[in-house]
């Protein structure tokens, strides 16, 4: 997919250097095409890294995309540099009058917290509240799921006993719903959570569709009956070491950590962790650019 970001941003030479094709302002502005208005809220510590992987999410459509990176404006991040927030990221006050085809919130290392506990949760709701009527749909990723779940359903996230932490064997209950298009029966995916969404609420929930969901993390994709409000409880975009880093960085922290699971061959950290849900991310990023955004949007928003 050609996506439209600034010429100048770090992430765009990683996904360059990966054979993705990233448009640059000046190319886009010279194709005659409507480009789909993306808006990502990137709530991660590292925002390039999620800016990597998620462009590479978002990369295999034909669609043009104009990707909106934005940053909350009621809380100072602490390990991106201000100059990068600065350059390529806006808050929400300076978009809430604009209209988008799409937008994701992403995950945030906030579990031991309860949402109202959270230094930007009055900014967050009104950015959920906004993507109620500006925003064709919305992508919520692990705990801005959990999140979005709470705010628009009331549905309470509950701590567990031990983090799930590991590439987790999914089923998909309804292969008809255009989301699922092209899944296989069962598909991995990447989790790293310390607190879960409140399974039996959301399965009584009638509003809510259980698309997918597995023993071990119960349900982890979930849509609203009309596909406006999506939620991974995963991170489907994970790469290949997200996990390996993580468990790494918390070895060396003299944190108490196990092996992630289904994730190094043999169990053993020293060899390369397998990659096994690339394909059905792609298909569902892909998906939801397709079904939920581009084929409901009007051409004028």
């Amino acid at each position: 997919m050609p996506i439209k970001v600034q010429s100048d941003l770090p992430a765009k030479a990683v996904i360059e250097s990966e054979n993705i094709f990233i448009m640059d302002e000046n190319r886009a502005i010279s194709q005659d095409i409507r480009p789909l208005k993306i808006a990502l809220l990137n709530l991660m510590p590292l925002k390039n890294e999620t800016e990597i992987q998620l462009l590479r999410a978002l990369s295999n459509t034909p669609l043009q995309v104009d990707l909106t990176f934005v940053c909350t404006g009621s809380h100072v991040s602490k390990n991106t540099p201000a100059s990068h927030l600065n350059q390529f990221y806006t808050t929400f006050d300076k978009i809430k009058d604009k209209k988008f085809d799409g937008f994701i919130i992403t995950g945030a290392p906030l579990e031991e917290y309860k949402f109202e506990e959270v230094d930007y949760w009055e900014e967050l709701k009104e950015i959920m509240e906004f993507t109620k009527t500006n925003v064709t749909s919305t992508f919520h990723i692990c705990w801005g799921a959990q999140a979005g779940l709470y705010y628009h359903y009331g549905i309470k996230k509950i701590e567990r006993k031990k983090k799930l932490f590991g590439i987790y064997k999914q089923e998909v209950l309804h292969h008809k719903t255009p989301l699922m298009r092209g899944f296989d029966d069962y598909f991995w995916c990447p989790l790293s959570r310390n607190a879960d969404s409140d399974a039996d609420a959301i399965e009584r929930d009638e509003r809510l569709v259980v698309l997918a969901k597995s023993k071990e993390a119960g349900p982890t994709i979930i849509s609203d009956k009309e596909g406006k409000q999506i939620f991974v409880t995963g991170h489907m975009e994970y790469d290949r070491i997200t996990l390996d880093v993580e468990y790494k960085r918390d070895l060396a922290k003299g944190l108490a950590i196990d092996i992630p699971e289904n994730y190094y061959p043999d169990d053993d950290p020293r060899n390369k962790p397998s990659l096994s849900w690339r394909a059905h991310a792609n298909t569902l990023y892909t998906n939801w650019l397709n079904y939920y955004v581009y084929q409901i949007t009007p051409y004028i928003l």
